[in-house]
C-alpha cells in the first residue's frame, strides 16, 4: 500500500490540482428561475407565456411571468434589467433601442386586425381620418405599428381621435358605437378575434394595399384569411381578406445564461412549431423577421437542434456536462503522461526496497573476499545475518516475490562462501 501511495499519490495530487485549476474557467451553472415578461393576462403573450411556465418547470427552472401593457413596455423591462426575456412585436425593436438585447426567433404571424363599423365602408387607412380610432394604450405594440400606419396615410392626433383603448374595452366600443374603427395586433387564435369577427355590425378591412405596406416597411409580411377560414358554416370571411403581419418575436437580455437562452427556445419549438391558420408546420420558430442580433445559442439551435446532451439527459445533468467539457482537455493532457509514470515508477519503488540490500550484500562481498583474518571473515558474516534480518522483513506483491527470492538465493550463496572461508582459516 505505502508503494501505491508513493506512485499514485503525487500524480492523484497533481490531477486534482490540475481539476480545481481548471475549474476556475468554468462557465457558472444557469441561474433555477428566470423572469419573462409577457403582455396583458387576456391576450396571446400571456397565453403563450404560460405553456413557457409549464415547460421550463419540466425541467426544473422557474418561469416568473410579468404582466405588461404590451411590447414597448416589455423592451423597456428588458432594458433596465426587469425581465430576462420577452415577447416582443416584430417592428418594436431598433439594434439602438437594444444594444443589450439579443433575438432567440420569430415565433408566430401576429396579424394587424382592423375592424370598423359595417356602416362606415372602410376599404383604405386613408378613409378613417376624423373618425375615433382605438389604437391601444401608451407601451402596446399594437399602438406602435398603428400609429406607424396612419402616418403613412397622413393621419394623427390633430386631424383624428385615438383612443388608448384595446382588448375587450375596444371590441365594446366598436360594437356600441362609441368608437369607429379598432387596431388589434393577436393571434387569429384568440377568443376576442373570434367574437369580433362574429359580431354584428361590426366588419374586418381587407388590406388592398398590403403589399405596399411591406415593402414600406419590411418587418411586415402581406398574409391572406382565406374565404370561410374562420368559420365554414356561417362563410366567415364571407371573402379571402389580406391582412399585414409583424411575427411575434422572442427577446432576451444579452447575459441570459446559454442554457436558458437553449431551454427557452425549446419551449417555443414546443408551442409554435404546429400548423396554424397562417403558418406551415414546422415553420416556426424561425430565425427570420429578427430586427436584433440573432444570439449565438439561437444560431446554433436553428441549425442543429437541441444540444445531443440534453436529448438524453435531464436539463440540469446536462448543462454540467457540457459546462465541465473546458475540462477535458487539460485534465486529459495532464492524465496521459501521469498515467504512462506511474506504472515504471510503481515498480521501481517495490523494486528499489530489495536492490537496496543487493548494494549491502555487494559490499559485504567485497570486503570477504579482501578478508585476511578470521576476524575479518567473522565480521562479514555478522554483517550478512544482519542483512538477512533486514531481507526477512521485506514484504512485496506476489508479483515481485520472484526477485525476494533470488535476493535470498544470493544472500545464501554468500553465506556459504563466508562459512567455507572461515573454515578454511580455522
Amino acid at each position: 500500500m505505502k508503494e501505491k501511495l508513493g506512485a499514485f499519490g503525487i500524480p492523484l495530487l497533481m490531477t486534482l490540482a490540475g481539476f480545481i485549476i481548471a475549474y476556475q474557467f468554468v462557465d457558472p451553472a444557469p441561474p433555477s428561475e428566470l423572469t419573462l415578461t409577457t403582455g396583458v393576462e387576456s391576450g396571446s403573450y400571456y397565453r403563450f407565456a404560460n405553456q413557457y411556465q409549464t415547460f421550463l418547470k419540466q425541467h426544473d427552472v422557474t418561469a416568473n411571468l410579468q404582466p405588461s401593457a404590451g411590447s414597448v413596455e416589455n423592451l423597456q423591462r428588458l432594458n433596465s434589467g426587469q425581465a430576462d426575456a420577452a415577447f416582443i412585436q416584430g417592428g418594436i425593436t431598433t439594434p439602438e433601442s437594444g444594444e443589450n438585447l439579443i433575438f432567440l426567433g420569430s415565433l408566430y404571424f401576429e396579424p394587424l386586425w382592423l375592424f370598423h363599423r359595417s356602416s362606415l365602408h372602410i376599404t383604405k387607412l386613408s378613409e378613417l381620418r376624423g373618425k375615433r380610432i382605438a389604437i391601444g394604450p401608451e407601451g402596446s405594440g399594437t399602438r406602435a405599428v398603428a400609429l406607424q400606419l396612419l402616418k403613412d396615410n397622413a393621419i394623427d392626433e390633430q386631424n383624428t381621435s385615438l383612443l388608448t383603448l384595446a382588448g375587450d374595452e375596444a371590441a365594446q366600443a366598436v360594437a356600441n358605437g362609441s368608437a369607429d374603427a379598432i387596431f388589434l395586433v393577436t393571434s387569429a387564435q384568440s377568443p376576442l378575434i373570434r367574437h369580433l369577427l362574429h359580431m354584428h355590425g361590426v366588419q374586418l378591412m381587407s388590406f388592398s394595399r398590403a403589399e405596399g405596406y411591406a415593402r414600406n416597411h419590411p418587418f411586415l409580411s402581406p398574409i391572406s384569411l382565406p374565404q370561410g377560414s374562420i368559420d365554414m358554416a356561417a362563410n366567415i370571411p364571407a371573402e379571402t381578406t389580406w391582412l399585414l403581419a409583424p411575427s411575434a418575436t422572442l427577446v432576451a437580455r444579452k447575459e441570459l445564461h446559454p442554457s436558458l437562452q437553449m431551454l427557452l427556445l425549446q419551449a417555443a419549438s414546443a408551442s409554435h412549431a404546429g400548423h396554424g391558420l397562417f403558418e406551415k408546420a414546422g415553420e416556426f420558430p424561425s430565425p427570420e423577421f429578427g430586427d436584433l442580433p440573432i444570439s449565438s445559442e439561437a444560431k446554433r439551435f436553428y441549425k442543429s437542434g437541441p444540444p445531443l446532451l440534453q436529448r438524453f439527459l435531464p436539463f440540469w445533468a446536462a448543462t454540467l456536462v457540457d459546462r465541465l467539457k473546458v475540462m477535458l482537455l487539460p485534465l486529459i493532457a495532464l492524465l496521459l503522461p501521469l498515467f504512462k509514470v506511474m506504472p515504471p515508477a510503481y515498480r521501481w519503488r517495490v523494486r528499489s526496497r530489495i536492490y537496496n540490500h543487493y548494494r549491502n550484500l555487494s559490499a559485504v562481498d567485497q570486503q570477504l573476499h579482501q578478508a585476511a583474518s578470521a576476524d575479518e571473515i567473522t565480521a562479514c558474516i555478522d554483517k550478512l545475518k544482519v542483512i538477512e534480518n533486514d531481507v526477512r522483513r521485506i514484504q512485496v506483491p506476489l508479483a515481485y516475490t520472484e526477485e525476494l527470492y533470488e535476493l535470498r538465493s544470493h544472500l545464501a550463496l554468500v553465506q556459504t562462501l563466508a562459512e567455507k572461508e572461515l573454515n578454511h582459516l580455522s
